[in-house]
């Protein structure tokens, strides 16, 4: 199975946003994700579950372990918990995106990347001047979207927890608003560097992501957090380790207060020394893998 996402394949483990799209009727692909408990000191417990965001097809993610860890959890928490109201996300990333008198996108990469950027305008029915009124970060998140199915982002195993959710809360770690913020606190030459990366990456031969998050290989998924824009200090910085130091404040004091919270973020947040399990087990929690 091909995750189908050759402009930005790590997004489908890192970024709940702006991928979502419509839905599927396919046969679920069994997977075997990984699944990580959480204890404090005075034996109050949490759950780690790293996902995936966009799918061609939709994925049977609750296996036991998984199915008893969300059973037993008091709140569910996720990066955007309206994923499925699409059109208030897609008003959130329009008036983000909105800019003025930008300059054609050839002019925003470097000249050795611009054929690659005209094949990837062509394939997505752009042009280069399309994007005047487009923050740059904005244009590459459009590009990124071109080859991804209309259900990849239905799919998304975020949408099934939210989902399956109830009776619990849904407790939002960002929400679209500072998810796509953060993109648009950039500076213009971050937006530069992310816009090029999209478009190497759409130049590049695609990766079957999907199968390596299926069977919870995380020494796999790890390299992936080293490649490509999270390779770049700035981006990373932003789009990764800030994100999983705040991320662990609010879930060790969920923790701390009880709430036996199941947290379901991409699964890239979950991998590496930077990842969640590794930064909440240097905060003195008993952090072990159970899938």
């Amino acid at each position: 199975m091909k995750l189908n996402l050759p402009t930005f394949r790590r997004a489908a483990l890192l970024l709940a946003l702006p991928l979502a799209l419509a839905a599927c009727a396919k046969a679920p692909q069994p997977a075997n994700p990984a699944l990580w408990k959480v204890e404090s000191a005075n034996g109050k417990i949490g759950y780690l579950f790293g996902t995936i965001h966009t799918a061609p097809r939709p994925l049977d993610w609750r296996t036991p372990a998984v199915g008893k860890a969300l059973d037993a959890s008091g709140t569910v928490m996720v990066e955007v918990a309206n994923l499925a109201d699409e059109k208030a996300v897609a008003a959130t990333f329009a008036r983000l995106a909105h800019g003025a008198g930008e300059p054609p996108l050839s002019q925003r990469v470097p000249a050795a990347d611009r054929k690659a950027l005209a094949a990837l305008l062509a394939k997505g029915g752009y042009h280069d001047g399309d994007f005047a009124a487009t923050d740059t970060w904005a244009a590459a998140l459009m590009l990124a979207r071109i080859g991804q199915g209309a259900d990849d982002g239905k799919n998304g195993v975020d949408r099934a927890i939210i989902a399956a959710a109830p009776p619990r809360p849904v407790v939002e770690l960002e929400g679209a608003e500072k998810q796509l913020s953060l993109f648009d606190s950039l500076s213009e030459a971050d937006q530069r560097q992310f816009l090029s990366e999209v478009v190497r990456e759409a130049d590049t031969p695609d990766t079957d992501i999907s199968q390596d998050w299926a069977k919870g290989d995380m020494t796999a998924l790890t390299a992936e957090t080293r490649r490509g824009l999270l390779a770049v200090p700035d981006l990373r910085a932003v789009l990764f380790t800030g994100r999983n130091r705040d991320w662990s404040g609010r879930i060790a004091a969920a923790i701390a207060t009880g709430k036996r919270p199941f947290v379901a973020v991409g699964a890239a947040h979950m991998a590496g020394p930077d990842g969640l399990p590794a930064i909440l087990a240097s905060q003195g929690f008993r952090v072990t893998r159970v899938e």
